[in-house]
This record gives C-alpha cells, structure tokens and sequence, in this order.
C-alpha cells in the first residue's frame, strides 16, 4: 500500500468515526528531544501542573515551534484541511506517575474561538500512552454531533474542570487509542473524547496541536500562539507571530537550533 492510499483510508476513517491513527510518524531521537523539552519547561515553570503546559508558554520557545512546524507532523494535517496551515493551540498534558489527572469528556470546538470551526487536532504521544496510565479514548461517530456547551464540574480534580453532559456519552463505546512514542492521532473537533486518571508508575505525555487552515478566523485578537506554519496567510484574517530566535541563554538547545538564530 503507497503512501497516498495510506492517507486516504486514514481520511476515510476519520471522516467516519471521527478520528484516525498514524504510526511512526516522528523518530525516537526528536522524541527524546521533546521528552526533556518537558523535564525544561517543569523546571522553568515549578508552579504549574505538569498537565498545563498550554499554548500561552510556546510564543518564544523555538523548539515548541520546530516540534508542532515539522514537515510529518504538517504533511498529515495537510490531509485534512489543505495546504495553507497555521498553528492556533498546542498543549503538552504530561500526567505524572501516580496522580495524573483525568480528562473529562468533552468536545473540543467549545471551547475555541474560531470562526468557522475548520480545525484539526493532533495528539503527538511523547511517551507510550496505554490504558494503564490514562491513554486517550473517544467514542466514535460523535463527530456528527453539534457543538455542546461544556458544564462545570469541579467536583472532580480533572485538566478541563468541565464536561459534556454526561447523557450524551455512550461509554460502553468508547476506544482506548493505544499509542508508541513517536505516533499522533487525530480527531475532529466535535468527537467527544477524554482520559483517564493516570494511578500508574508511568507517566504518560501528549501533545495537542491544533492547526487551522488560514481562512479560518481566531476571533480573539491578539491570541499567544498563532504562526503561519505552511503555505500562504489570507489577508485580513489572522494576525501571525515571528518565529522566535534561539538564544542558549533562554532556550533549551535541540538538535538545528543554530538554524533558528
């Protein structure tokens, strides 16, 4: 099977259930490379939940650019919303050994302000995500649902601290999306989705990357984590942030960070 049918039946599938899975998209080395990028950012920012590690970090932080703009993360968003591609969010929710806390279920869109809501996740596994430590798991087909308001739930020690309507959650189909360090999923922005609790002696690590097509609109301006990453800006729609300059005093170091001086 080529390449292209490869990202077709992927295509299909997701148009179908809502999401899809790739395998060994990027390599063991850049892996390891975003593994102490996480160990960095803890040690930077000690009073944050190590599930908290959101877009409002990433404007000046090469790295965190180089990882969401490389060509095999961006060759498969390509698939699903076009060759013009920016970045609008991206997130590392790293949940520790032990006392990883859930994601409740919910739909992503709710939360966004984008206008239309033309946008597609990835979920880069940094490290192996397995049931056991709180892996992600969707209900499939959820995709074809509008958009619910998200209600409050802090009765739970979750990321959100909010949830879909319970009711609306068919639990006895959901998939546990077992992935290897290096794999992404990708899922629409209407499928419900969450984790569990990690109670495991593992941790378990993913990075969200929410690309959009650069018709579509972020309606707050300005917003902290938006680059053009591939292909041409529509004039008038977003306003777009300049890539940041390494610099060894403020950044970590990773592998062609000369590059970005």
């Amino acid at each position: 099977m080529n390449n292209q049918s490869v990202l077709a039946e992927k295509k299909q599938q997701y148009d179908q259930l809502g999401y899809a899975v790739f395998q060994n998209v990027l390599d063991a080395e850049l892996m390891g490379e975003a593994k102490e990028h996480i160990a960095w950012l803890m040690k930077k920012y000690p009073e944050k939940r190590p599930e908290q590690l959101g877009n409002d970090l990433l404007a000046n932080d090469p790295f965190w650019i180089r990882l969401i703009g490389d060509d095999r993360l961006l060759d498969i968003a390509e698939q699903f919303i076009g060759p013009n591609i920016a970045l609008f969010a991206s997130h590392y929710i790293s949940k520790p050994p032990f006392d990883g806390r859930p994601v409740l279920w919910h739909q992503d869109g709710s939360y966004w302000p984008l206008a239309p809501m033309n946008v597609v996740t990835l979920w880069l596994a940094v490290d192996d995500s397995v049931r056991e430590n709180g892996c992600l798991r969707v209900i499939p087909g959820t995709q074809t649902m509008e958009l619910q308001e998200m209600k409050q739930n802090t009765q739970v020690m979750s990321v959100l601290e909010s949830e879909v309507d319970p009711s609306l959650v068919e639990e006895d189909k959901a998939v546990d999306l077992i992935l290897r360090s290096g794999d992404v999923s990708v899922h629409h922005p209407n499928v419900i989705h969450g984790s569990e609790a990690n109670l495991s002696p593992m941790r378990r690590c993913g990075l969200t990357i929410r690309y959009i097509p650069t018709s579509t609109r972020i309606t707050v301006d300005p917003w902290p984590s938006a680059f053009l990453l591939r292909g041409e800006a529509v004039p008038g729609v977003n306003s777009y942030l300049e890539r940041p300059k390494f610099d060894p005093a403020q950044h970590m170091r990773f592998r062609g960070s000369e590059a970005w001086i």
